[in-house]
């Protein structure tokens, strides 16, 4: 770790330690004990600082950012309680295996003694989320921590590191900027592992590669399907993607069902799984007569490469030992002609509107929940993008972490498809979208409900809903105005009741430079 001296506090040398190791983005939601680190962002050039009327927004907009740009912005957060507000979406960016640098201020360190209101287990609270915690002592330390937790967050496949400042470690002299140490290298899967999958693999019985982590980017794609087109193999992915690379001309995987019969069924054929980068299915939760693990007990599972492993060397290992190298990839989508519906809208109507309709290299951020269950099939021929899904499963991702994709890249398109319930979770994430002008399209599924949880409720056997029980599985009673929340915090907005107008304010949304939400009655 290299160290540049200059006069300066300790503040102002994180956010330059952060600069120069080209951590250029911060997520922010500050309070008192951050002021002087909010001085420090005006003194230092080079770092964008985006605000979040809520922590939530700014812990999904970090995950959202780390996945289009492939390296950690900074959050900033405060104390325990505003590390506390975001700690939903930080569990969503670390099943996600999303690289995060949170800087959370804390009390001055004689402060702490005297147990004032916001005073709270900083440490206890980051470490439910965080894979990397540290303190800093002192204002001469705090440089260094902050270039170990850089490095740190760059760890493959991505870590959450929680630096905690203390005020008087902000306000304190410092002099230094640490330079990061370079993270070590994804490790490489050995050659007796390569072996034990193509004997798997050319067993002759029925075989599948499951897909995970960046085994679902475009190259690893390709040599899966490559392998692929010399054994007859399925290719399966995860339900949930950090970010899976499809549309037509790229390489197309089944994804698991949510549904624990459907993904019984389907992995019911498996004989031997092959785990690339994912890990072994499991139910979402627990349902009575119903297994955990989804494959059967006579299924074989061989890993080739673990999510933290060198995915893509470890496939071309594999295809080139399968003498696969050199083939043309199967299961490659095709650019199918699409027929927009017209009438009421459906899932079914939505996802032609979607195939149809979105542009090249749009990057669409998933928290249909219950609507866009049957998305995927329809589009997988669409326009080549990126698909970024819920991996944590804790509602409140979608709008943040569009806020990240757009700033990450600025020149794309990003389409949010989101269900009402879980939008109103951080819905003022719509407020940054218009401060910052994203380029953000979101598309608001209006059932009034939770719909999710009718079939969930089904699901664990717990019988009929009454009236108090619908009461709690409804958002109606009032409606929820989503052409009005918007232009409340100015995004521009309209409502679609059909799928005709579905199709033309889509168009519209697409041709606007700034952010445009589209409620979708269902």
């Amino acid at each position: 770790m290299r160290v540049e001296s200059t006069p300066m506090n300790g503040a102002e040398s994180l956010v330059r330690t952060l600069v120069a190791n080209e951590v250029t983005v911060c997520f922010t939601n500050p309070g008192t004990s951050e002021m002087h680190f909010v001085a420090a962002l005006d003194k230092v050039e080079g770092m964008r600082s985006v605000l979040g009327l809520f922590e939530g927004v700014v812990s999904g907009a970090a995950d959202g950012y780390y996945r289009m740009a492939d390296k950690p912005a900074s959050t900033l957060l405060h104390l325990g309680p505003g590390l506390g507000n975001g700690l939903a979406n930080l569990h969503n960016a670390r099943k996600a295996r999303s690289g995060i640098v949170n800087i959370v201020g804390d009390h001055a360190t004689y402060h702490r003694r005297c147990n004032a209101p916001l005073t709270s287990d900083i440490e206890g609270v980051a470490a439910t989320v965080s894979d990397w915690v540290r303190t800093s002592p002192d204002s001469a330390s705090i440089a260094q921590d902050g270039a170990a937790a850089i490095t740190a967050a760059r760890t493959a496949p991505g870590q959450i590191a929680t630096l905690i400042l203390p005020a008087d470690t902000a306000w304190g002299a410092a002099g230094a900027v640490a330079h990061a140490a370079a993270p070590p290298p994804r490790r490489n899967v050995s050659d007796e592992v390569v072996e034990a999958s193509a004997h798997a693999l050319k067993r002759g019985a029925r075989c599948a590669l499951l897909l995970g982590g960046i085994g679902v980017r475009e190259k690893a794609l390709e040599l899966a399907g490559r392998i692929a087109a010399k054994t007859d193999c399925q290719l399966l992915s995860e339900y949930n993607h950090a970010r899976i690379q499809r549309g037509a001309g790229r390489v197309e995987t089944t994804r698991i069902p949510y549904s624990v019969d459907a993904a019984v069924a389907l992995l019911d054929g498996v004989d031997e799984l092959i785990l690339v980068g994912a890990v072994e299915p499991v139910a979402f939760f627990a349902y009575p007569g119903k297994p955990s693990l989804l494959s059967s007990e006579r299924c074989k599972i061989t890993q080739l490469a673990a999510p933290e492993e060198d995915i893509v060397s470890a496939l071309e290992a594999l295809a080139e030992r399968l003498g696969a190298g050199h083939l043309a990839p199967t299961h490659v989508a095709q650019r199918p002609a699409v027929a927009l519906q017209s009438g009421p809208t459906t899932a079914q109507g939505i996802a032609a509107v979607l195939a149809a309709l979105l542009p090249e290299h749009a990057i669409v951020v998933d928290e249909s929940v219950s609507t866009g269950r049957g998305f995927n099939a329809p589009t997988a021929g669409a326009q080549p993008h990126d698909w970024l899904n819920i991996v944590g499963g804790a509602i409140g991702f979608g709008l943040p972490t569009a806020v990240g994709a757009a700033i990450a890249c600025p020149d794309r398109k990003v389409i949010a498809l989101e269900g009402d319930g879980s939008a109103m979770y951080t819905l003022q994430a719509l407020w940054t979208m218009a401060r910052e002008s994203l380029s953000v399209v979101v598309l608001i599924f209006a059932n009034r409900s939770y719909q999710i949880l009718r079939g969930e409720l089904s699901g664990v056997g717990a019988g009929t809903p009454g009236r108090k029980a619908n009461d709690m599985l409804t958002i109606d009673r009032p409606d929820l105005d989503w052409v009005g929340l918007a232009r409340g915090m100015g995004v521009e907005a309209s409502r679609a009741q059909d799928l005709d107008a579905l199709a033309g304010q889509f168009r519209r949304a697409l041709a606007c430079e700034g952010p445009y939400l589209l409620e979708v009655v269902l």
